[in-house]
């Protein structure tokens, strides 16, 4: 009965505790403690504001506790919670823990504090994330028990300049070949009689000799050739003596030249000389024709044909080897009925040009009969035309009439780049991919293709192949934003200037660039130009520049007002009232 009346003594005397003494048995954990001094936590980050880069955002988060501030028995778990319009996205964990605190975590000394490094994953990017808020939410436990320290804002907002990245890719197109004139010479030839220089008129009814005058008829006073000059050169055969061959040579010259000349008087038009004096042939050359020779030898099937071809390498001399082939006296005689004569000629070239159409001309025929003109007039006419809709019309008919070339489909697909028509663009440029696979203009354009998917790995395996023009640079220059690779986006750029080499300069860390960049170039007046000024203005703390810029983005372009608003780039402008008027 004794020891049933002790033990209610003990359980009534702790019911009848102090107040004081209560709330010291609850507060002797250390939590309760860790609450009141929470604010004594430091937290930092980094980078802030957030920042989206290739498509995803990460960040660094570091603590540091002061001493006697973490209790020794407490277990905290911190959790990053990024707040925006979407939801929410809560990060990964992380555990701290005391000293005499139970379960796995990083230690932090009670008698010297301490401190942790955080590193987020990288999670995707949700445009909605331009504006959050970036928490760190702790909750604090010792065995069952839990409390919830205050959650802590650490960033405000996601930087996300690169989305401001132009898709404007450069296609490359295949070259044209148009000559605005090119030769049209005409050639044709008289035959002698062995030893003679007499033009037999026989020779000047022969149906080469009729296509040439037919030309010349047809054409001398044709505004789509230039007749510029007539060449003459005449040969003997190296069957006489090479003196007599040379003179010879030269009479059939003449004889020849006076020949043509008859037929171009017979144009009685007063007014047209080409062709009518001596002093327009021009006398090339003159001599007997080894060389004709030995080339007629290595066609022939003469039987010693291989004999004859020896004595002209063994045999420099004329007369050497004239001797020696004359001793062939079978085959001799074969050289004479069916080589020798076809040496003793003259050869008589008109030098003319074919003059094109005009770029008039052709650009008047494109938009009305496209199918008047040749493969070289469209391509090159295409390029003469600035009505995107007009350029279709000559790539349309090409590709129509000769979708054999690679350049009249590729072309196309370039034009339908431009327009966005990325369906028509990929039907045409595979077309052109079918029948020049490894053509860098084909394989640029492909490029593009991808990286309207958002094949970025895929656009720029094939601006690889397709080599280092500025064009394709240029684009592998796009991808690079996308890809986080600023840098690199600066010297991929080039010379290019304009908007999307300042936002990789601003990206990279030159805001100062911009400026210049944009106003070289003719995105000057642009509103998107105007805007990527003006957060670059604010960057560099130049705040008349950037309320100036934006209001003149806004003023072209009313949706830079509520993009603005959410821009972190603005962020130290948010309690600027001007900026604040614009932003809205």
């Amino acid at each position: 009965m004794s020891e049933i009346f002790i033990q209610m003594r003990k359980e009534l005397s702790v019911l009848f505790l102090p107040a004081a003494t209560l709330v010291l048995l609850t507060g002797c954990d250390g939590l309760g403690k860790m609450l009141k001094k929470q604010k004594d936590i430091q937290y930092s980050i980094s980078p802030n504001p957030l920042e989206m880069v290739c498509d995803s955002v990460q960040f660094s988060a570091n603590g540091k506790f002061n001493p006697k501030l973490f209790a020794k028995k407490v277990t905290m778990t911190i959790t990053p919670v990024l707040k925006y319009s979407g939801g929410e996205k809560a990060l990964k964990s992380i555990t701290l823990v005391g000293e005499k605190a139970a379960g796995q975590g990083q230690k932090i000394s009670y008698s010297n504090g301490g401190s942790f490094s955080y590193t987020s994953e990288k999670f995707a990017f949700e445009p909605s994330m331009r504006n959050a808020k970036l928490e760190l939410r702790a909750v604090g436990q010792v065995k069952k028990k839990t409390k919830n320290f205050d959650p802590v804002e650490l960033a405000d907002g996601t930087l996300a300049s690169a989305l401001l990245v132009r898709n404007d890719e450069k296609p490359l197109y295949g070259k044209d070949n148009f000559q605005k004139s090119y030769p049209a010479n005409q050639t044709t030839h008289i035959y002698y009689v062995i030893n003679q220089s007499v033009v037999r008129p026989s020779e000047m009814k022969t149906d080469e000799m009729k296509a040439f005058i037919n030309f010349v008829n047809t054409n001398l006073e044709s505004r789509w050739y230039n007749f510029k000059g007539i060449e003459v050169s005449a040969f003997a055969s190296p069957d006489g003596e090479t003196e007599r061959n040379e003179n010879l040579a030269k009479d059939r010259a003449r004889t020849a030249s006076e020949a043509v000349m008859n037929e171009f008087k017979k144009n009685k038009n007063q007014n047209v000389n080409f062709g009518k004096t001596k002093d327009q042939y021009k006398v090339v050359l003159t001599r007997e024709d080894w060389e004709g020779f030995k080339e007629m030898m290595e066609k022939s099937t003469l039987k010693d044909k291989d004999l004859i071809l020896r004595v002209l390498s063994m045999y420099s001399d004329a007369n050497q080897r004239r001797r020696e082939i004359k001793n062939l006296s079978a085959t001799y005689k074969e050289l004479a009925d069916n080589i020798l004569p076809k040496l003793r000629r003259s050869e008589i070239v008109l030098l003319v040009d074919k003059i094109s159409r005009t770029d008039d001309q052709i650009t008047s025929l494109i938009k009305s009969t496209p199918d008047s003109l040749s493969l070289e007039e469209l391509l090159y006419g295409a390029n003469l035309l600035s009505d995107p809709n007009e350029k279709l019309i000559a790539y349309k008919n090409a590709a129509a009439r000769f979708g054999n070339d690679w350049r009249a489909n590729n072309n196309l697909g370039a034009v339908y780049i431009l327009q966005n028509n990325m369906s028509e663009a990929e039907n045409a440029i595979k077309k052109a991919a079918s029948i020049a696979p490894n053509e860098p203009a084909v394989l640029n354009n492909l490029g593009i293709i991808e990286a309207r998917k958002g094949n970025r790995v895929a656009a720029m395996d094939y601006y690889k192949k397709a080599g280092s023009t500025p064009e394709t640079r240029y684009n592998m220059g796009i991808i690079n934003i996308r890809d986080g690779k600023y840098a690199d986006a600066v010297s991929n750029f080039g010379d290019f200037k304009g908007h999307n080499k300042a936002l990789a300069q601003h990206l990279s860390g030159n805001s100062g660039a911009v400026k210049e960049t944009i106003d070289a170039s003719n995105e000057k007046d642009m509103a998107h130009a105007l805007y990527l000024k003006a957060i670059a203005a604010a960057k560099t703390g130049n705040t008349s520049d950037a309320i100036s810029n934006l209001k003149a983005a806004i003023e072209k372009d009313s949706k830079w007002a509520s993009y603005a608003k959410d821009d972190c780039e603005f962020l130290k402008l948010r309690s600027n009232s001007e900026f604040n008027a614009l932003a809205k």
